[in-house]
């Protein structure tokens, strides 16, 4: 049996994608559910990022935001709507959706805004103070305290 480096696929991650969500997307062959809604994914600061998803077509009470321990969720249900008319084309999605996101330790969700057909979701990387890396001062005052020795009696 053969094994594959991943690391170069764990290179130009920002923190939301994981080797479960690449694989689980990977088999999945429902290519047009996998791209509803567009969302793009950017870094706005060290530790913060955002997330834009095109939803034209849906309210804020049309919009459920789920955060779990790991995970983001975001659902859209279609509102039913009144035929008025007969279409020629319609290009308009106001599909339901549910689109999940991996998230990387320690991201928290921030605040969310619905503006213009973009809904935008703030994220925040809070490393606990434990897990930051500390420095260590290196003293140098008195000699080292030699090990134990036996006594001579």
């Amino acid at each position: 049996m053969r094994s594959y480096d991943l690391s170069p696929l764990f290179r130009s991650t920002v923190g939301f994608d994981r080797l479960s969500r690449l694989l689980e997307n990977a088999m999945t062959g429902d290519e047009a559910a996998a791209s509803y809604p567009p969302y793009n994914i950017e870094k706005t600061g060290d530790d913060a990022y955002r997330i834009t998803m095109a939803v034209a077509g849906f309210g804020p009470e049309d919009l459920e935001i789920t955060a779990q321990q790991n995970s983001l969720v975001v659902t859209g249900k279609a509102k039913k709507e009144q035929e008025t008319g007969q279409f020629l084309y319609r290009g308009i999605a106001g599909r339901a959706f549910e689109r999940r996101f991996q998230l990387a330790d320690f991201i928290k969700v921030g605040n969310a805004n619905l503006l213009n057909g973009l809904l935008h979701i703030d994220l925040v990387r809070e490393v606990p103070e434990t897990m930051k890396p500390r420095t260590i001062q290196i003293g140098t005052s008195g000699a080292a305290k030699p090990a134990l020795t036996q006594q001579a009696a």
